[in-house]
């Protein structure tokens, strides 16, 4: 997870969230109509995830728009390929795409948008733009990303996951390309340390986003407490113990 960035202005510490572009895979073998569900927001409520705001839901889009159910479109792409498939074969892969919350923050509409077709402009030459069947952008939560469904069908005709998106050395090379795609446009955005050098395994996104919150709530507190003067011990500490409750509920 990302580390807080310190640097000296005028002899004030100025904490700094780095921006990284975020990219990644999840293959599903099978799933697709309760992935539609949740990607197309079918559902009145989602009680498993409580950052959804369904009043905001008109504000998401597509980028490329399914034209049938993404169980239709994938066993399409599967048939006119005429690619050989087995019980256990990964029929299609989710690709998620986001970037830390900071990022976003104080851009238009047009400038997300604008992220975000980037980033299925660079997938697209990938995999191919034919495979993929829906690209869409969720702006009713409290980090816009990207939600894209591609066929793993190769330049030969064969569905083949494993050969595209690779072990964990290719999905490093994967990072890496898609990193320097998106740094020329966006200029701010940051590479994160690849997993075969930190170790780190795949987090869940709940887990991911719970770990951002924190960061932001800790930067809070650091903030706070280089603003503690003789004069405003008082009502600093106040604040201090109202942040450290959201930060631990049971402290």
């Amino acid at each position: 997870m990302a580390a807080f960035c310190c640097a000296k202005i005028k002899n004030q510490e100025v904490f700094t969230i780095p921006q990284y572009a975020i990219m990644r895979f999840s293959k599903q073998k099978g799933g697709a109509g309760a992935l539609e569900a949740h990607h197309e927001r079918k559902k009145e409520k989602y009680a498993s995830n409580p950052d959804i705001d369904p009043s905001r839901k008109h504000r998401n889009f597509h980028i490329i728009e399914p034209t049938t159910t993404n169980k239709r479109e994938s066993d399409n792409r599967i048939a006119t390929a005429q690619c050989k498939i087995r019980k256990d074969s990964i029929r299609f892969v989710d690709t998620l795409v986001t970037a830390s919350p900071d990022f976003f923050k104080g851009k238009k509409r047009n400038e997300i948008k604008e992220f975000f077709t980037t980033a299925v402009d660079f997938l697209a030459q990938k995999i191919g733009k034919e495979n993929i069947f829906a690209a869409i952008v969720h702006m009713d939560e409290k980090t816009p990303h990207l939600h894209l469904c591609f066929t793993p069908i190769t330049p030969d005709g064969r569905l083949s996951a494993k050969e595209i998106i690779g072990n964990r050395t290719q999905l490093s090379k994967w990072q890496d390309d898609f990193f320097a795609h998106m740094v020329q446009k966006f200029p701010d955005l940051e590479r994160g340390e690849p997993a075969s050098i930190t170790g780190r395994q795949h987090i869940p996104m709940r887990v991911f986003k719970q770990a951002v919150n924190l960061e932001k709530q800790a930067a809070k507190i650091v903030a706070t407490l280089a603003e503690i003067t003789p004069f405003n011990a008082g009502k600093k500490k106040d604040e201090l113990l109202g942040q450290l409750h959201k930060f631990m509920p049971n402290w």
